[in-house]
C-alpha cells in the first residue's frame, strides 16, 4: 500500500480488532555468502519474510505474517513442497526503508532461502526492489499497490496495483451499472488520487463513456468542494469517481454531493475502506469501492475455507492483509514447484514470471511489470456498512 493508505488501514485495524498480536518477528543466524545461484538442497526450503512488525504500521505486517505462519502450516502438514518441510525466517523491517534493505541483504546472504515474502509498505517495497534484482533473489509483496515501485524483475506483487482500481472502476461503471454520462473528481497534489482518475478516466474514453465533467482539488486533504461538486451536478453525470480517503470521502465529498443534489453513484478506490459516516448513513446508499478481499465473497470458493482455517488457527477473522500475504506463500510455492526438485532462485524468477495463479483474493496473470491483472472485489454501502457486490474479473 502507499504511504497513506498505510496508515490509514492501520487505524482501520486498531479499531476493528482485526490486527493480530503486536509482537515482532526477528531472524536468525543467516550466512554470509551469496546465494543467487545456488539449489535449495536439503530437506527444507526456507521463505524469508520482511514485514512491518513495529511501529505505527505494525497491524499490517502482523496480519501479512498470520496469513504467511497459517499457508505455511497447511503445506506442511500437506507433505511440504516437492516433499521438503518450509521454513518461515521472519524480519522486522520497522517501517523504515533502511532497515527493510539491510533485512533483505541478509535474507539474499543466506544461501538457503529461496524467495522473499514481503516487504510490507510501499516506501519498504521500493528500496527492496533494486535488491531483489542485484542479488537475483525473489520478492513477492503481498500489499504494496504504488506504480511507482520499479517491478517485473525479480520483484513481483500479490495485490494489484492503484492504476488498476481506476480501470476496473470505468468497467463497473460500463458494464454493470450501464451508466453513460461520469464525472471526476482528484486531489491533484496527491498521486494516488490523480493516478488512479486519470487510469479511470482513459478506460472510460476507451469503453465510450461521456466523461461530463472532470474537477479537481490542490490536495487529497481538502474538506470543501461544494463548488466542484455543483459544477459535476450541472454536468448531468450519472456516476462520480472520486478517489480520494475514507476520511475525506466519508465526513465530506460524499455529504456536500448530496447536499448540491447529485443522488447519482460515487465510486473510489481501496482508500475508502472504513470510511468516515455522518449520522445520516442514508446519504452513503449508491456507493460503492474497490477492493481486494472480502469475507463476504460468495462467488470464490477459497475465501470460505481460508475464512474457517485462519479462524482456527489465530481464533480470530482474517483481514485483507493476511488475505493477500496467504495468496503470496502460495504464489511462492507454486512457482517453486514448476521451477524443479533443487530449483536456483533464477529457476524460481522464471517459473513466477507470466504465471496464472487462482486464490482467495482472485484469479490473474501476472503481467510484464509483475503484478496481476485480476479480479477485483467491489463493495456496496448499504445502511452504512459495506457489503459485497460482485467482482469484477479482468478483461
Amino acid at each position: 500500500m502507499n504511504t497513506r493508505f498505510t496508515a490509514k488501514f492501520v487505524t482501520i485495524c486498531a479499531a476493528t480488532g482485526l490486527a493480530v498480536s503486536l509482537a515482532g518477528c526477528s531472524g536468525g543466524s543467516l550466512s554470509e555468502n551469496s546465494g543467487s545461484d545456488s539449489a535449495a538442497q536439503g530437506n527444507t526450503i526456507t521463505l524469508g519474510s520482511i514485514t512491518t512488525n513495529s511501529g505505527t504500521a505494525a497491524a499490517y505486517g502482523e496480519a501479512e505474517v498470520a496469513g504467511f505462519k497459517l499457508a505455511i502450516s497447511e503445506i506442511n502438514k500437506a507433505g511440504g513442497i516437492n516433499g521438503k518441510k518450509v521454513k518461515l525466517e521472519s524480519m522486522d523491517d520497522k517501517g523504515d526503508p533502511t532497515e527493510s534493505s539491510n533485512a533483505f541483504n541478509k535474507l539474499s546472504g543466506d544461501d538457503s532461502v529461496l524467495a522473499v515474502l514481503g516487504p510490507t509498505i510501499s516506501a519498504t517495497t521500493a528500496a527492496v526492489a533494486p535488491l531483489a534484482d542485484q542479488s537475483k533473489l525473489v520478492a513477492i509483496a503481498p500489499a504494496a499497490t504504488a506504480d511507482s515501485i520499479e517491478s517485473g524483475n525479480y520483484l513481483f506483487r500479490a495485490c494489484f496495483k492503484d492504476s488498476y482500481q481506476g480501470e476496473i472502476a470505468a468497467r463497473f461503471a460500463a458494464k454493470t451499472l450501464k451508466v453513460k454520462k461520469v464525472a471526476v473528481l482528484y486531489g491533484t497534489g496527491d498521486p494516488y488520487s490523480s493516478g488512479t482518475a486519470e487510469s479511470f478516466m482513459k478506460e472510460a474514453k476507451q469503453l465510450g463513456l461521456d466523461v461530463v465533467d472532470q474537477e479537481s482539488s490542490s490536495s487529497a486533504d481538502d474538506t470543501e468542494y461544494s463548488s466542484q461538486l455543483q459544477k459535476i451536478q450541472a454536468s448531468g453525470a450519472e456516476f462520480l469517481y472520486a478517489p480520494y480517503y475514507y476520511s475525506i470521502a466519508g465526513p465530506y465529498i460524499i455529504p456536500q454531493a448530496r447536499s448540491v443534489g447529485f443522488n447519482g453513484v460515487v465510486m473510489g478506490p481501496d482508500g475508502y475502506d472504513g470510511l468516515k459516516l455522518t449520522d445520516n448513513v442514508s446519504l452513503y446508499n449508491k456507493v460503492y469501492y474497490t477492493t481486494h478481499y472480502s469475507p463476504d465473497d460468495k462467488e470464490n470458493s477459497k475465501v470460505a475455507d481460508f475464512i474457517k482455517s485462519f479462524r482456527s488457527e489465530n481464533k480470530s477473522d482474517p483481514n485483507t492483509f493476511s488475505a493477500l500475504s496467504y495468496d503470496t506463500v502460495y504464489m511462492a510455492k507454486q512457482a517453486i514447484e514448476k521451477a524443479g526438485k533443487n530449483p536456483t532462485r533464477e529457476q524460481v524468477r522464471k517459473a513466477l514470471a507470466g504465471s496464472k495463479f487462482d486464490g482467495v483474493t482472485g484469479s490473474f496473470t501476472l503481467d510484464k511489470t509483475g503484478s496481476p491483472k485480476k479480479s477485483v472485489i467491489v463493495l456496496e454501502m448499504k445502511d452504512g456498512k459495506p457489503v459485497f457486490n460482485s467482482t469484477v474479473k479482468p478483461a
